[in-house]
């Protein structure tokens, strides 16, 4: 075979364990064998359509089958997955399509309205609905039916890029981090080594796969392993828990959001979890609280630490230091490098706090178009700058300190402030503005806006709520907007916010 990268997998898999289930979907199975087979048909489908390597093929939908058929089959052409978050705007969704130079577009019927304008005015060449569509505009599974199988073989390397997501900038425009063939494969394999993922495991797919998480961390090891996933369009705690108890799910990702509405629902003390035995956690560290539920069940978690730019892993915890070492994220990974740097660049010593560098065969080769930021993301020598500040523990732990770049991670969304404040700024009468996370028990944190209006100006919560409406997800949109005389800056002009989160995590 020529194709060394994720193409090859589903035909490995199929040879290897065809008639092992490898989806539980809407309570149907799905074997190896179907799943190969149907990829196959994908790849022929779009193979017809003129898409050939280099070629962006996206997705726009929930969890499903046809999400995984179309990210292996795009593989086999040698063309590259764009996974599209669901929660974004028109005005984004329109950024991803026109910046990745998408050729195909397959979406859920319910985001048939919300792309129809952009379809023209991106110039896309093949839009698709899922399910079976009508006479006049058959969807994919009618076409994948009138579609002959057969494997396509393409040249393909580690190094050729298999996806692209897009991650949320600091600059206000998300920016496509290229992830390649090796990122995808070396992240697989570190989450095989270090969360003792085997054949006979059965994991519980409730986050969405466009995350980065889900899609490196969650399918693609499984699917490497040969194992099952029960997949999920979304999450529901009651039904998770059912799910949990019927299928025997051995394993489960989540943020700590997830794991709280677990604990909290009334179906949680009658559940039988004797089954369960991996859970992982990210986005933000497991509080205390959500400890002792689930360490009451018998219960404790995997916590790590990563990126987009990553694939995303970078570190992760072993569930038996959860408490010894509380608050760190971990050892890097067993294929990952983690070290500590000044602000000139030079390593510093155990227990001193600088900026998170990584290296590794996960490590992301650049962004989309970008290639200033690409340049800024690497130090001299080759290392991921993360913009995040952290130190490395006596026994090479690592602890994240703060963060340099002000995201706010709520409900493990990540949530950049300067593409909320752009918007904000664009408010006649607003003078000023900085968005920061302050804390919430249950989305970890939430973003809140904190402005500085003209005289006279009319301004309020549910004014900006209603101008962000439509331009951002709804996650992005602030809850609250606090109207304040002055904001705290340096003496450079820069908005201190750590004096902002400060002051109001109080009043949250």
């Amino acid at each position: 075979m020529h194709n060394h990268g994720l193409g090859a997998w589903m035909a490995k898999r199929r040879l290897k364990s065809p008639d092992k289930t490898a989806l539980i979907f809407d309570d149907r199975t799905v074997t190896y064998r179907e799943l190969a087979d149907g990829t196959d048909r994908v790849s022929a489908m779009l193979s017809r359509r003129g898409i050939r390597k280099g070629d962006r093929v996206a997705f726009l939908g929930e969890n499903s089958p046809e999400f995984l058929q179309l990210l292996f089959g795009a593989a086999q052409l040698g063309a590259v997955f764009v996974p599209i978050n669901t929660r974004l705007a028109a005005p984004e969704i329109l950024h991803v399509l026109a910046d990745s130079q998408v050729r195909a577009l397959i979406h859920d019927p319910s985001f048939t309205e919300r792309v129809a304008p952009l379809i023209s005015a991106v110039g896309i060449a093949h839009v698709i609905p899922t399910g079976e569509g009508t006479d006049a505009a058959p969807g994919l599974s009618r076409v994948l039916r009138d579609t002959p199988a057969g494997h396509t073989d393409v040249e393909v390397t580690l190094d050729d890029p298999a996806a692209i997501l897009y991650t949320s900038g600091t600059t206000g425009k998300s920016k496509g981090a290229i992830l390649s063939h090796q990122n995808l494969t070396w992240v697989a394999l570190n989450t095989l080594v270090d969360y003792d993922v085997v054949s006979d495991d059965v994991a519980l797919m409730i986050s969405p796969l466009f995350h980065a998480a889900s899609l490196g961390m969650g399918a693609l090891p499984i699917m490497l392993k040969g194992a099952t996933i029960v997949l999920e369009r979304g999450f529901e705690p009651g039904r998770a828990l059912a799910l949990i108890e019927r299928h025997g799910v051995t394993m489960l990702s989540g943020v700590p959001t997830t794991y709280q509405l677990l604990a909290d629902h009334p179906d949680w003390a009658s559940t039988d979890l004797s089954t369960l035995m991996k859970l992982t956690c990210g986005g933000s560290p497991v509080p205390t609280r959500i400890l002792n539920a689930y360490e009451d069940r018998g219960l404790s978690f995997s916590q790590g630490y990563g990126m987009t730019e990553t694939s995303p892993g970078a570190t992760s915890l072993h569930p038996t230091m959860t408490r010894t070492k509380q608050g760190s994220v971990g050892l890097p990974h067993f294929f990952t490098e983690v070290r500590i740097a000044d602000e000139q660049g030079a390593v510093v010593s155990r227990g001193t706090i600088g900026e998170i560098e990584i290296a590794g065969p996960n490590v992301f080769p650049g962004y989309l178009n970008l290639p200033q930021a690409t340049a800024e993301a690497f130090t001299a020598d080759g290392w991921l700058r993360t913009g995040d500040l952290g130190y490395l523990d006596t026994d090479g732990y690592l602890f994240i300190a703060d963060r340099l770049k002000d995201m706010i991670i709520s409900g493990g969304e990540n949530i950049y402030p300067a593409e909320i404040e752009n918007l904000i700024s664009d408010i006649d009468g607003v003078t000023g503005a900085a968005v920061i996370g302050v804390p919430d028990d249950r989305w970890g944190e939430v973003p809140w806006a904190v402005v500085t209006v003209r005289d006279g100006a009319t301004i309020n919560t549910d004014s900006v709520r209603a101008h962000l409406d439509g331009r951002l997800g709804r996650f992005k949109i602030p809850q609250r907007v606090v109207i304040v005389d002055e904001l705290p800056r340096t003496a450079s002009g820069k908005v201190r916010k750590a004096d902002l989160r400060t002051r109001f995590a109080s009043e949250a």
